[in-house]
């Protein structure tokens, strides 16, 4: 028996929601292009297109943008006894804490609940107290305002919402994965929901963007970024927000976000310097490593837009949640709709059985 490690190219179920085609560079959500689909419907928008036929609320993005606003409000209160914790837990520990307080006996709907608590605690999280949400006003734009404590302009608000709507369902990834399996066991949505934000706090899935930021930290000046550059990939290192495990071309991902950070003040932040840095990367990989396209990726653009948008970096992680969190719940759905079991085999490599003396 073969095994495949990392289960690259491994089915282990079919679904409807979303089809990455990492060949073609292409996102597909519910046979929609991710570039047509966030643009006309923003996070409601493309909540309400994964929940349909699953959940209350889908296909109609007034009611979840409705059903969302109240939950969180039923959020707040779950704020003061998640900050006590804040002394001694990370920022996305305080967040599974927080969402873990959620019981399953809510009547709320899950997938509610859960999307409407994570953005309230997120803001709570980063400002260290909370702020009371507006039920009159979007995700995104209730995030940014409980974050600032103020509203946003209306780009800003945009491009946030942009961020949320792109990146709330990509395939099976680890933490997708992660929620199916536990849903797959009738634990229950908010529990699937606690273990895939558990899968994405690992460096390597959720964690990522800000390790670009680290990169433009230690880069420092424009002086500064051929030379590093060059000494980077000499000794081996890897350039994070460049390339994707299974997109062979560009990020679709990438490409959205990149319009969207073009919206916003080219003095915003670090965004005239990271689009130098970004340039002079893409032809240093292509010169030291011919034959392999190595583009900017969705964590590249996420920490650029995050950081300009005042969001603290400690918090990108749960910023990245607020959005995916639609897509967890519309999967968790979906599989104990229609799915088993999830019990994959294993190869054993062990040692041989060993005859008693």
């Amino acid at each position: 028996m073969n095994a495949r490690s990392g289960l690259d190219g491994v089915i282990a179920a079919e679904t409807t929601l979303s089809h990455v085609d990492g060949e073609g560079g292409r996102l597909i959500v519910r046979g929609i292009e991710l570039r047509d689909l966030v643009a006309a419907r923003g996070f409601e928008g493309v909540a309400a297109l994964l929940w349909e036929g699953l959940g209350e609320g889908g296909g109609d993005a007034d009611a979840v943008r409705a059903g969302l606003a109240a939950a969180r409000e039923r959020a707040a209160a779950l704020v003061p006894a998640m900050l006590a914790d804040a002394g001694h837990l990370a920022p996305i520990e305080l967040l599974r804490l927080g969402l873990a307080r959620l019981g399953d006996g809510e009547p709320m709907p899950h997938h509610y609940l859960l999307c409407g608590a994570a953005p309230v605690l997120v803001a709570a999280i980063a400002r260290g107290a909370a702020v009371a949400p507006d039920p009159a006003l979007g995700t995104a734009a209730d995030l940014l305002r409980m974050l600032r404590g103020h509203r946003a302009g209306a780009v800003e608000e945009k491009a946030l919402d942009t961020y949320l709507a792109t990146v709330a369902d990509h395939g099976f990834n680890a933490s997708t994965f992660t929620a199916r399996v536990v849903a797959s066991t009738k634990a229950g949505m908010i529990s699937a929901a606690l273990a895939a934000l558990s899968a994405l706090k690992g460096p390597l899935h959720g964690g990522a963007p800000g390790p670009v930021l680290d990169m433009l930290d230690a880069i420092g000046a424009p002086a500064n970024v051929g030379p590093w550059l060059e000494a980077a990939l000499a000794s081996g290192a890897r350039l994070m927000g460049f390339g994707h495990r299974v997109y062979k071309v560009r990020d679709p991902r990438a490409d959205v976000l990149k319009a969207t950070v073009e919206t916003l003040p080219v003095d915003q932040g670090r965004l005239a310097f990271a689009g130098e840095v970004a340039a002079r990367a893409v032809e240093t990989l292509a010169r030291s490593k011919p034959g392999r396209r190595l583009d900017m990726n969705v964590e590249f653009y996420t920490a650029l837009l995050l950081e300009a948008l005042g969001i603290p970096r400690a918090v990108f992680t749960g910023t990245f949640a607020v959005g995916r969190m639609a897509g967890w719940c519309a999967h968790v759905m979906e599989q104990e709709r229609d799915g088993r079991l999830i019990r994959p085999l294993s190869a054993y490599v062990g040692p041989e059985v060993k005859r008693a003396a």
